[in-house]
């Protein structure tokens, strides 16, 4: 049982090397002609300049958040905030590296057909995935062996949850960052490109083409790198701290079985990661273009680990709970069952109402036909439609793993300790889920190289089914991440609570308590504004772009015109997304950290009504944003694939309105969302005993 730590600490660091692996792989494929590489490289130094502008603001917040921590906690919670965040930094960098170098290789693929082209995207993608696991499981590890384990420190598990602070901060800034750069370009090169000038997607006319590709890179790729993450990592650390902070306040429910309970999330976490390594070498791509056979091929890797990952969950329930102090060893299996399930199922209902092969988006494709506004009423709808499957998919998920809870282990703690290894049940799998989702920019930067490398539209052809295939992954992987940030938020809530308790505090959800009202209020308004704040700073760094666009092609003579010799001053139009993010990004991602700050230092009982406002509304508003967003994207594909009148027609036009509607929701606020819950509930856990 001692040996479980090392063992997943071992792990981490099989996964670092199968990340490796998978690098010199994809290094080996050939780039393409000079024109692709020239374009890869471009994209490269943008999202790279980028990256080191936005760590180099970021850092300042961190310094800030290490003094805080230093002074209120302890001087190590601080180092393990600082390793936490550099961990978090470092994953995103490394991914979107890689993805900067696979999406020409996957363009010159391409040309051979999808057999070749889908396993260099998904193995550039799993660069990602199995770094972003290996670092946060190592580095957690690490942690936990060293001030846990060999030196048992004094506060040694708020050093815990203080490197789970660390990787949710930056988490918070790439996605935001990210995002607003991303959807900036895409809104201005979309809206002047597509709408005014009548020119395809990625244009090599385009002025806002390359900030675009770099976007994905920079806001897909590195910042969901980041918040993935941040989710694995706070997913161990939940039950980890539940356990620790309840220790001495349910005595009779632990008893002697507190290192079993410890351990338990981290053999978890053990067996997912072992499972993701075996099934990322089973994507295979085939020969068809058919998205229903690209998406088998993709999706192989994911079932097989999460099948193994069932089998293996079960028999460790087995062996670490049979005794007589436990009741029925199946039951805490049973909880991280449930919970892989219900992310499974949070990831196809994503699928069901963000894919073109079923009635949602064929819906929103066909009100197309009376214009923008039917488009984006009827996007509206299915991401509110969306919610209610998500949350009824949630709350069974809850109840089993309660339940599960429950028959393992007597007492309170049972049920909610369930909860906490439901989520990761959820992320068990985290590597392979991680390189599903990163394959999606990779394929979509390859279309764009196809495009303005002016390669034969063949090529386009293939990574246009792969790029299809890719928004819905990304939806799917949304819907893991976000359902295991409301199982994650609310057993870190009760640590919370037990937190307060252990500094000789109180705590209450009382509705009827005024204070816990105000709470509620309050915290159900914060994901609104938080939105609010993300969307208008897209509109505005759009309306820079846009106008830059408009500029270019009135100013530049021949550019709309495509003569030859004449190019775009693209370097431009990514200085615009640059500076507009990272100004833009500053209040939102404070947001979150000083709000549960002030609110705690004022009254307890209010910050904990606003945790539970903020878990609820910010669980809603990020499945509706991500849907949403989703559907519209795909609508838009689904009629430039030649339904409803096809590109260039009036459909067509108000599809790319709806879209440029979603760019934000999906891939700017609704992502954050998910970040902005647990950062909340990570901040108000680690100065718990200063707020008392």
């Amino acid at each position: 049982m001692s040996a479980i730590p090392y063992l997943a600490f071992l792990s981490a660091l099989v996964a670092l090397g199968v990340a490796f692996f998978f690098y010199t792989d994809v290094k080996r494929a050939s780039p393409g002609n000079e024109r692709m590489v020239f374009l890869m490289t471009e994209i490269q130094k943008g999202a790279r300049a980028f990256l080191k502008q936005e760590y180099t603001w970021v850092s300042g917040f961190v310094v800030v958040m290490m003094v805080l921590v230093a002074v209120m906690i302890t001087p190590l919670a601080a180092i393990a905030y600082l390793l936490g965040a550099l961990l978090s930094g470092g994953a995103g960098y490394v991914g979107m590296t890689v993805a900067t170098m696979a999406n020409a290789r996957t363009t010159e693929a391409a040309k051979s057909g999808p057999g070749r082209a889908l396993p260099i995207a998904f193995r550039g993608g799993a660069v990602m995935g199995f770094t972003v696991a290996g670092f946060a499981l190592g580095g957690l590890m690490l942690t936990y062996i060293v001030f846990v384990d060999i030196f048992e420190v004094d506060k040694a598990f708020e050093i815990l949850t203080a490197y789970g602070l660390g990787g949710s901060t930056i988490a918070l800034f790439s996605r935001v960052g990210g995002g607003i750069f991303t959807k900036a370009a895409d809104v201005g090169a979309d809206l002047v490109g597509k709408v005014e000038a009548g020119i395809p997607e990625d244009d090599p006319r385009n002025p806002a083409t390359i900030a675009d590709n770099v976007g994905d890179n920079v806001g897909d790729v590195a910042g969901m790198g980041a918040d993935l993450f941040e989710s694995y990592a706070g997913s161990i650390i939940a039950p980890i701290s539940l356990v620790a902070f309840s220790a001495g306040l349910q005595a009779d429910a632990i008893g002697d079985n507190f290192m079993r309970l410890l351990v338990f999330p981290m053999a978890i976490a053990f067996v997912g990661m072992v499972a993701s390594i075996i099934g990322s070498f089973l994507v295979q791509g085939g020969e068809s273009t058919d998205s229903k056979a690209l998406s088998r091929a993709l999706h192989m890797g994911t079932n097989v680990a999460m099948g193994l990952t069932t089998v293996a969950t079960i028999a460790v329930a087995y062996v670490l709970f049979s005794g007589d102090n436990f009741d029925k060893p199946y039951g805490l299996g049973i909880s991280v069952v449930g919970g892989l399930i219900a992310g499974w199922a949070l990831g196809k209902t994503a699928e069901y109402y963000t894919s073109d092969h079923f009635s949602p988006v064929k819906k929103i494709a066909e009100q197309t036909q009376t214009g923008p506004a039917t488009t984006v009423l009827k996007g509206i709808s299915v991401g509110m439609l969306s919610v209610g499957t998500s949350v009824a998919i949630l709350v069974i998920g809850i109840a089993v793993a309660f339940w599960g809870g429950e028959q393992t282990l007597s007492g309170d703690l049972g049920g909610i300790y369930g909860i906490a290894v439901a989520a990761i049940g959820m992320l068990a799998t985290t590597g392979v889920v991680v390189s599903v989702d990163a394959y999606g920019p990779i394929a979509d930067n390859a279309g764009g190289i196809a495009e303005m490398a002016e390669l034969d539209p063949s090529v386009r052809e293939v990574t246009d089914a792969l790029d299809s295939l890719g928004n819905t992954t990304a939806a799917v992987a949304k819907g893991f991440a976000v359902g295991s940030a409301a199982l994650t938020a609310l057993a870190l809530f009760k640590s919370f609570q037990f937190a307060i308790d252990q500094a000789d505090g109180t705590v209450s959800l009382d509705v009827g308590r005024v204070d816990v009202f105000i709470g509620l209020f309050i915290g159900s308004m914060l994901p609104f504004v938080f939105a609010a704040l993300t969307i208008d700073a897209v509109g505005r760094a759009a309306h820079e772009m846009i106008e830059e666009v408009r500029r270019q092609f009135r100013e530049i003579p021949g550019l709309r015109e495509g003569k030859p010799g004449v190019i775009p001053d693209s370097a431009r139009c990514v200085a615009i997304s640059t500076t507009a993010s990272l100004k833009e990004m500053i209040i939102p991602g404070a947001l979150a950290v000083v709000v549960p700050l002030v609110v705690g230092f004022i009254d307890v009982d209010t910050l904990g009504g606003l945790l539970a406002g903020s878990l609820v509304t910010g669980f809603a508003l990020a499945i509706f944003m991500a849907n949403a967003g989703g559907a519209w994207d795909n609508a838009k594909k689904y009629i430039e694939a030649g339904a409803e009148g096809g590109q260039g027609s009036d459909s067509h036009k108000a599809a790319v309105v709806g879209d440029t509607v979603g760019d934000p929701f999906k891939d700017t606020s609704g992502p954050a969302m998910n970040i902005l819950l647990k950062v909340m509930t990570i901040v108000s856990l680690v100065f718990a005993s200063a707020f008392v």
